[in-house]
């Protein structure tokens, strides 16, 4: 728990006061988003007569913007605007995207009419009809861009004890117990927004997330007076570009292996006076190879454009490297369809409190000091759990299709297996443990590995590895889709999933997730130890963990 080191703070602002209203913002706008998402195939396939595969892709696209435009968001907050002023455009965005999706429930002509069952017509939304759909999709994106690209670097910067440090063990727990609460909005999400909507209607069932966005966007303004509200580096994106423009001016400068402090070019009272031996193409960016010509007088850049400073490099670096590393329990009551993703949230919750709470005192008290499982381990834990996930998921379809033909039910795509649904618990609680293990091990990485100014890019970087995967899983299953097809047949994946393969596709994604491991194995060797040296200023007596 968040304690003893939220209190004593010697900045009149932020600390402990303003976490409630930070992690509130958050955790309403994830639960309002994630409301949307379980029954959004249903709606487009139901009311817009869309094919499954364009409902599905559009979904994917949807999904990718929303975890890529925090990475777009952090850049903006970290270079530009703020993390305050981005989460309110968030806010109000993302309001803003979320009525009009709602809106196109009440009004009239805002969708094509129903299909004709007994005539087999379905009528094609017009493109009219489309475009407030697709706008309030992007504006959604947007959104949630600006609120997750800032909102756990603010509640970070809300723990500066005011002499520019936090404690390790406060920013370890707030990182635990943030995802604990999002998570919890999620469980609320899956359940009773999902409820609302199979049993109420659409209407009411958008409508109700638009609300509780409202919610969020207050609980965030409320406690302006009290946030810490850091300026904004205007020179990280302008430096970034410039360590790439002057690696290529110096591309032919030699590297020596004999270098020295004075061969290359560093601000006033920097840390670092000389660059690693990463990425060492790079170093040229910052090597002085003319003092009186380079360097002016008071020891700045002539020209800088063809000279940076090691701290400029060290964080292109940084940034480099890491983005690299890439329904019935009882005969009387059934679990709503969207809802079944709650068992993997649960564990995400359940873990983490066990593992915060319970594991690591237990493992401390054995050792007699504080200790932690590393960052490496946990995010290759992680993965192999998502191996282990899709492997439950491919053998459940199989014994699940075979049960469909034998009753005989094939051809009916409404028809209900008689196999309970609780067979897909080994998939959701290994993929909820591997997003305890690998999810929240990513975000500690990049927000110990960057620079301290870049804080915001640091917390979204693992939502840009999701984007990129939602994007690639569109791309798979379209190919798939396709060279299954050929030859006449009815391929892996059709509307159908009777008549299809779809364990067939659980196997194949099963051994991408393999390769995926593989690949994390050789990030590591390649990247080499974790230093946190550009990371937050820490306590001197967090030194004394060492991992269990």
């Amino acid at each position: 728990m968040i304690t003893e080191p939220l209190l004593i703070n010697k900045n009149p602002k932020g600390g402990l006061r303003t976490l409630p209203f930070i992690i509130a913002n958050e955790a309403f706008e994830r639960m309002a988003t994630v409301g949307f998402t379980p029954n959004m195939i249903l709606y487009l396939c139901r009311e817009y007569n869309m094919e499954t595969t364009a409902a599905t892709n559009i979904i994917f696209i949807w999904t990718a913007a929303t975890n890529f435009l925090p990475i777009v968001g952090a850049l903006l907050a970290d270079s530009y605007v703020g993390r305050y002023r981005m989460i309110g455009f968030g806010c109000f965005t993302c309001l803003l995207g979320m009525v009009l999706l709602w809106s196109t429930t009440i009004l009239p002509g805002a969708k094509p009419p129903a299909c004709d069952q007994l005539r087999n017509v379905c009528e094609s939304a017009t493109w009219s009809q489309l475009m407030p759909l697709y706008f309030a999709f992007g504006l959604m994106s947007l959104g949630s861009g600006g609120i997750r690209s800032s909102s756990l670097a603010f509640g970070a910067e809300q723990l500066d004890k005011g002499d520019g440090t936090k404690s390790k063990g406060a920013l370890q727990s707030y990182f635990s117990w943030y995802y604990v609460f999002v998570s919890a909005s999620s469980i609320l999400a899956v359940t009773c927004i999902v409820y609302i909507q199979d049993n109420l209607g659409w209407k009411v069932g958008f409508g109700v997330p638009a609300m509780i966005m409202l919610l969020s966007a207050l609980s965030f303004f409320l406690a302006s007076p009290f946030y810490v509200k850091s300026k904004a580096n205007t020179s990280l994106l302008p430096g970034l570009t410039q360590v790439l423009v002057a690696s290529f001016k110096n591309r032919r400068t030699k590297l020596t292996t004999q270098a020295t402090e004075e061969m290359y070019h560093h601000g006033k009272g920097s840390m670092r006076l000389m660059p690693s031996e990463n990425l060492r193409f790079l170093n040229k960016a910052c090597m002085v190879k003319h003092p009186e010509q380079d360097l002016t007088p008071d020891g700045r850049a002539s020209n800088p454009s063809s000279l940076c400073t090691v701290e400029q490099v060290e964080e292109l670096k940084a940034l480099i490297k890491a983005s690299s590393m890439d329904r019935h329990v009882t005969p009387n009551f059934e679990i709503p369809s969207g809802s079944f993703t709650i068992f993997a949230i649960l564990t995400l919750t359940v873990w983490i409190g066990l593992y915060d709470r319970a594991l690591l005192p237990l493992a401390s008290k054995i050792k007699g000091k504080p200790c932690q499982l590393s960052l490496k381990l946990r995010m290759g834990i992680g993965l192999l759990f998502s191996t282990a996930s899709m492997t439950a998921w491919a053998i459940v379809e199989a014994a699940r299709r075979s049960i469909a033909i034998n009753e005989g039910i094939s051809d009916d795509l409404r028809a209900v297996v008689q196999m309970s649904a609780l067979w897909q618990l080994p998939y959701l609680v290994l993929s909820g443990l591997a997003m305890a293990f690998n999810l929240i091990g990513q975000t500690e990485f990049y927000y110990t590995e960057l620079p301290k100014s870049m804080s915001s890019i640091a917390s979204t970087l693992s939502g840009a590895g999701l984007s990129a995967a939602n994007l690639l899983a569109s791309l798979i299953m379209n190919a798939v889709d396709d060279i299954t097809k050929r030859g006449g047949k009815g391929g892996w994946i059709p509307s159908n999933i009777n008549k299809g393969h779809y364990d067939y596709y659980y196997w194949l994604l099963t051994g991408l997730s393999m390769a995926n491991f593989l690949y994390y194995l050789a990030c590591c060797k390649a990247y080499g130890p974790f230093k946190g040296r550009f990371g937050t200023a820490f306590d001197d007596k967090d030194g004394m963990e060492e991992e269990c």
